[in-house]
């Protein structure tokens, strides 16, 4: 069962994603804030990250750079989740660190998507590694 770490501040957001992700096989665990979310990084070592990039002490894009920063999370795929997709959002995830974006509200089926294809591919790097 995949390790999801959910980054989100809004509680409402929070409980939809983590019981709509739970009843399709994950595991989630969850942090509010950019620290929190660091920290439950390196302690709970989750296959895949979804970030709230608007959080409030540390944001999703310094928490993005410094878990690659951080050798036990540098390789764990991180998904940018905003509100704000204004033009050039994407590519400020992508300098930030993130693998992928997506917008919110959360359309599951499109972000199922992009987390199997991201744990598929963490899955055929670390087949390639060993």
């Amino acid at each position: 069962m995949p390790k999801i770490l959910l980054v989100e501040d809004n509680e409402d957001n929070r409980d939809m994603l983590s019981r709509r992700l739970v009843r399709k096989g994950y595991e989630v665990v969850m942090a509010v804030d950019g620290e929190q979310g660091v920290a439950m990084a390196q302690t709970e070592r989750p296959d895949l990250i979804l970030m709230d990039m608007s959080l409030p002490a540390m944001d999703g894009w310094a928490a993005t750079r410094m878990l690659r920063g951080i050798p036990e999370t540098q390789r764990v795929p991180v998904i940018a989740l905003t509100a704000h997709a204004m033009s050039g959002d994407r590519e400020k995830a992508m300098a930030a660190g993130c693998d992928d974006y997506d917008t919110k509200p959360v359309e599951l089926p499109r972000l199922l998507e992009k987390i199997e294809a991201l744990l598929r591919r963490r899955q055929g790097e670390a087949a390639a590694g060993a």
